[in-house]
Order: structure tokens, then sequence, then C-alpha cells
């Protein structure tokens, strides 16, 4: 049987709509938009189910529980991906590639994908807990959800040989707005709007610098042009006397 631990005292640490079941399970499920699914997730095996809708606090919240408890090794996405905020998409981004200084999500697409209570140590545990990451974003099926369910008990590898790590969010991660220094969740529309500014921003960005090394290009071309000119010139000059 595979090793367990005892997850931090009250698992889960911080409050949500989630559904628990048994704690030494080695599967979390988020359902991101979708609910509804999350007891059935618990009959088929799961620790935690649950939807998660922002790519900054509510991923967030999704870490901090599954880091305190070392039994979850195995995340599955299910469930309508989240227009906008695309948080399936930032949750895979952020098990690949982690955060950057800033606390941004490295490869995320979603409009606001900064974690601020959530330092790299605590992504690095979670990179490291979680062994893998089961991407079933937009499928509600939930006879498919249950078999990956399955799929991972079968291959449970134990807890994970680190203690519980609890981290304090803001305001004990409660409601994921109007908190201050928390950024809050935005609509869809305008998380699509802000996310479409990033990628024009970013667009005009790669064409300035675009234009500028065709300048330098051209600039140089010219006066290499005219140098090789004016060396021909005084070689002939000096031929001819």
């Amino acid at each position: 049987m595979a090793n367990k631990k005892e997850p931090a005292p009250g698992w889960p640490i911080v409050s949500g709509e989630y559904v628990v079941g048994n704690p030494e399970s080695c599967v979390g499920v988020v359902t991101l938009g979708s609910h509804g699914l999350e007891q059935a997730c618990i009959e088929a095996g799961a620790a935690i189910a649950g939807p998660c809708h922002t790519e900054n606090l509510g991923i967030e919240k999704v870490v901090a529980n599954y880091i305190s408890n070392p039994n979850i090794r195995f995340m599955i996405l299910c469930g309508s991906e989240v227009q906008g905020h695309i948080t399936g998409q930032c949750f895979k981004a952020l098990w690949e590639n982690g955060i950057d200084d800033s606390g941004q999500i490295i490869g995320a697409k979603g409009a606001i994908p900064f974690l601020e209570n959530v330092d790299k140590d605590a992504v690095e545990r979670f990179r490291r807990q979680i062994v893998e990451v089961i991407d079933l974003i937009d499928c509600e099926d939930i006879g498919k959800i249950t078999q990956a369910i399955k799929e991972c008990l079968s291959k449970d590898p134990g807890a994970i040989d680190e203690d519980p790590y609890i981290i304090q969010l803001e305001g004990g991660g409660g409601e994921e707005e109007g908190k201050e220094g928390v950024v809050k969740p935005i609509t869809p529309e305008i998380a699509i709007v802000e996310s479409r500014i990033r990628l024009i921003g970013a667009e005009m960005s790669y064409n300035g610098l675009l234009a500028k090394w065709q300048s330098g290009y051209y600039n140089g071309k010219i006066q290499g042009i005219a140098t090789g000119l004016f060396i021909m010139l005084v070689f002939l000059g000096i031929l001819m006397l």
C-alpha cells in the first residue's frame, strides 16, 4: 500500500465551493467553470473536487489546499474552460513553467495570471508534488472523468516525502474579490478585452523592435555602400597619380 501522510490540521485550510472526500486519496479534481460534477468525483475516489474561476486568487486557493495535503499527487482539470480567464490553461502553465519574479504565471494566456499570495517556493512545491496534470478541459462527461480518477488511483505513488506546506492567504482565502491588495476577478467579457489588449501590446512591441532592426539594417547597408564607393574612388585616384 502507498505511503500516506497526515494533511495539515483542519484540511482543507482555505474555504471554497469544493466537496471533500478521502484526504488520503492521491487525486484532486478542478471542475473549472462547471458545477454539479463534484459529488461524482468524490464518489469515484477524489480527495477534493470543486470549481475554479479565476487565474489569480482562485488558483492560489487550489494550490494552498493541494500542497497542504502531501497525499494529493494528481490534478485532473475538467469541466468547461472559463471564458476570458482561461483558468485551465493557466493551471497547466503553472505546473509546466512556474512563475517569474513578478508572480506572473509563465506562458499563461489568461487576462490577469498573477499570483500575489503564493511565492516561488510554494509554486515549486506544487510542481514537485503534482506528478501529472490530466487535461480533460471542456469535458463534462462523468464517465470519462471517473475513469481518469480511477486510473490515477491505480498509479498512486504515495505521499510526497515532505511535510504539509501551509500558506496563509490574505483575508483567510474567503471570497475571490473585495479584498485590498488582491486582484479582483472580472467579467469574462472584460477579461477577453484585457487579454486582447495585452496581445496587441506585445505585437506592437515586436513590430517596433522589427522596425528598429530594419531601419538599422537599411542605414548600415547605405553606409556600407557609401564607404565602399569612397574607398574605391580614393584607390582609383591613387592609381591615376
